[in-house]
């Protein structure tokens, strides 16, 4: 079974943007950190530069030997031999590895029960339940799913679950303790100036 780091972080070129930081640059700093796993997470236009900038990202990951995770390609995470993270719009995970193999990890990002349960039929090897709480990071976002929601489906499944959406550092203790494996964190990441002293603090924070 794939093992979710307790720290996810999700580098969106959005949130990059926003804060004028190079994906790349940012990853590295990230990285350096010592997070054990990192989500690039693109919502535009594919591009020969953010292509490229995956590129050097994956390389990144290749030489700290952490998992790269692509978000919602399935053709260019079989190119860069990256983790795969599927939403609910995106390929079903059953036809993405036809794309990707029977080998690459996939996780599935689900909003309520139904989709929780739908999961348990599909060849993913983790899951995402979210938003926890309000975002800023996604346009349209589902309808909050909530600590007590969360504690309450946990166990219809075995498998790794991550939990994302408005999660800080002031909340994110009451996410593990509702049943999370893993905390995805976005905003929360680029939210100050040192991307790597905020990195460390959240792997102290998760353990």
């Amino acid at each position: 079974m794939f093992t979710l780091p307790r720290f996810y972080p999700i580098l969106d070129t959005e949130a990059c943007a926003r804060r004028g930081l190079a994906p790349a640059k940012t990853a590295g700093l990230i990285l350096e950190a010592g997070a054990q796993i990192l989500q690039f997470r693109h919502k535009g236009f594919y591009s020969r530069e953010i292509v490229a900038q995956m590129g050097e990202i994956a390389k990144l990951c290749a030489e700290a030997e952490v998992p790269f995770v692509v978000n919602d390609r399935a053709d260019l995470a079989a190119i860069f031999g990256a983790v795969l993270h599927l939403g609910q719009d995106d390929l079903p995970p059953v036809q993405a590895r036809r794309i990707t193999g029977a080998n690459c990890v996939i996780g599935f990002s689900t909003h309520n029960e139904s989709q929780l349960r739908a999961a348990l039929n599909e060849p993913v090897d983790y899951v995402a339940l979210g938003p926890m709480f309000g975002t800023v990071s996604k346009q349209n976002p589902d309808p909050v799913v909530g600590l007590d929601e969360l504690r309450r489906l946990r166990p219809l499944t075995r498998l790794p679950l991550v939990a994302i959406g408005g999660i800080t550092m002031d909340n994110a203790g009451a996410v593990f303790d509702a049943g999370a494996d893993s905390v995805a964190v976005i905003g929360d990441l680029v939210s100050d100036g040192d991307i790597r002293a905020r990195s460390r603090k959240w792997m102290e924070l998760a353990g």
